[in-house]
């Protein structure tokens, strides 16, 4: 059940956090996009989910959301308030808000913007406790943390070859990661993007006692019936 079992116990080991590759704009993903600047109907006008004041008093305004977040066509564009089109596909976080902050300039003074991706996914495969597709709120997560976010591997996964499945760029690529050597620390893969796949292949041995156990139950289940009438005949004899 270890991982990096090639780190010794009694040294102390360190290396350079360089694998970490900033989160570019997809086609697919949700956009939180929020405005913030002076102009309080510049704020209404350009933050999504507080677009239609729909009744309060005086101090209070009840908001009704109209659309709490953007979605990333095929070709790239949201489409975005006053604006229309904008074209965010292949940038980072910080270059889209730049972006913006150059079309929203003639209508908002000195805006503070602020994005998020809404649907940031991993999917953990196999041998692990709790299967499943994980919404990651913080766009940045290492496939040690997803791993504990299944529950951790069960005692059948093979930490020394784990799949990671990518896609970037309309192409869709593949490696093997073990998790029993450090060097993993430093791979391109350790950090995971947008979509990714975790795959925790089982041993051999899981599969086949998989594949035998109901064959193996059924014989005997028969051989253990047969004795039982032979033996029930003998006793009337």
């Amino acid at each position: 059940m270890v991982y990096f079992s090639d780190i010794s116990t009694d040294v102390t080991f360190s290396t350079s956090i360089d694998s970490l590759v900033q989160q570019r704009i997809q086609e697919d993903d949700l956009l939180s996009i929020t405005v913030t600047s002076l102009n309080a109907e510049s704020n209404m006008l350009f933050n999504a989910g507080v677009l239609m004041p729909t009744g309060g008093t005086v101090n209070t305004v009840i908001s009704t959301p109209i659309n709490e977040s953007y979605l990333v066509d095929k070709d790239g564009f949201i489409n975005y308030p006053v604006i229309g089109k904008i074209n965010l596909k292949g940038l980072t976080k910080l270059e889209a808000v730049n972006k913006m902050a150059g079309l929203l300039d003639e209508y908002v003074q000195n805006p503070i913007i602020n994005i998020r991706i809404m649907n940031f996914k991993v999917t953990v495969l196999g041998e692990v406790q709790r299967p499943s597709s994980f919404i990651i709120p913080t766009e940045k997560v290492t496939i040690l943390e997803a791993l504990g976010l299944a529950g951790d591997m069960t005692a059948y996964g093979r930490r020394e070859n784990v799949l990671i499945i990518r896609e970037k760029d309309g192409v869709r690529n593949t490696t093997r990661l073990n998790l029993n050597d450090k060097k993993v620390l430093s791979s391109p893969y350790f950090y995971l993007q947008q979509n990714d796949v975790i795959y925790v292949e089982p041993y051999k041995t899981k599969s086949i006692q998989s594949d035998s156990n109901p064959r193996t139950f059924a014989i005997i289940t028969s051989v253990v019936s047969l004795l039982t009438i032979v033996a029930f005949q003998i006793d009337e004899w």
